[in-house]
C-alpha cells in the first residue's frame, strides 16, 4: 500500500467522492476486509457493498489483498491501494488552475494555483515513473518559522528571493545537452492552527 497517491482520472475522482465509497476506502486503508465484514460497519447489505467495491476496484482504488475459502464460499479480502488520496486538477482539465495566467507573489490565490500545478505535475510524474518502473528524483523542504513582526517577514521574503535567485542563476544551464528542466516552488504562508472539531471553522495565525 502506498502512503499517498494521486487520482487523475475524472471517473475515478467521481467514484472516490461518493460518501459511501469514501467510507469504504477509509475502512480498507486501515485494514483489509471483505464485503461481508464491511457491511456490518457501514450498515449496508453485503450485495450493495460488493457493488461499491467493484466500482472502486475497477478504477484502481482498491485491490485484492487475499482470497480464502470458507466452506463452499470464496472470501475476497480487499484493501485500499493507498493510505490517502489526492485528486489532481487534471481530473477537471477544462477548469484546472493555471498560474501562468497571472503572476503575483503576494497573492494567496496564485499560491493556490501553484500548489494545484504541483499536485498535477508530481502526480503525472509518479504515474509515468511507475509505468516505466524507474525511480523518480524529487526533493521537498518543509519548515516553520515564527516572525516577530510583519517587517521581519518582509525582510525574510526579500532575502529568500535573493538567495534562491542567486542559486538558480548559478546552476541554470539552459544550453546543456542531456540536461533536464526542474521546477522550483517555495511557499510561505501562515500556519493553520490545529482544529479541535470538524464543526469549527479553520483559523489562521496572524
Amino acid at each position: 500500500m502506498l502512503d499517498v497517491t494521486v487520482i487523475e482520472d475524472p471517473e475515478a475522482a467521481a467514484v472516490s467522492l461518493d460518501p459511501i465509497r469514501a467510507r469504504l476506502l477509509a475502512e480498507l486503508a486501515a485494514e483489509p476486509a471483505s464485503a461481508a465484514m464491511l457491511a456490518g460497519r457501514v450498515g449496508l447489505p453485503r450485495q450493495k457493498v460488493n457493488y461499491h467495491l467493484k466500482a472502486l476496484e475497477r478504477h484502481g482504488l482498491v485491490e485484492l489483498a487475499v482470497e480464502r475459502r470458507k466452506g463452499n464460499v470464496t472470501e475476497r479480502l480487499m484493501r485500499a491501494t493507498a493510505a490517502s488520496y489526492v485528486i489532481s486538477p487534471a481530473a477537471l482539465p477544462a477548469v484546472q488552475p493555471d498560474p501562468d495566467r497571472f503572476r503575483d507573489q503576494l497573492s494567496a490565490r496564485w499560491l493556490l494555483a501553484l500548489g494545484a500545478r504541483l499536485v498535477r505535475d508530481v502526480g503525472t510524474l509518479i504515474t509515468g515513473a511507475a509505468r516505466a518502473r524507474r525511480p523518480l528524483a524529487t526533493y521537498a523542504l518543509d519548515g516553520q518559522v515564527r516572525f516577530a513582526s510583519a517587517a521581519d517577514r518582509a525582510a525574510f521574503v526579500q532575502e529568500l528571493t535573493a538567495g534562491v535567485s542567486a542559486l538558480v542563476r548559478k546552476y541554470d544551464a539552459p544550453d546543456a545537452e542531456g540536461g533536464r528542466d526542474h521546477r522550483v516552488v517555495i511557499a510561505l504562508h501562515p500556519t493553520v492552527k490545529d482544529q479541535p472539531s470538524v464543526k469549527d471553522q479553520p483559523s489562521v495565525e496572524s
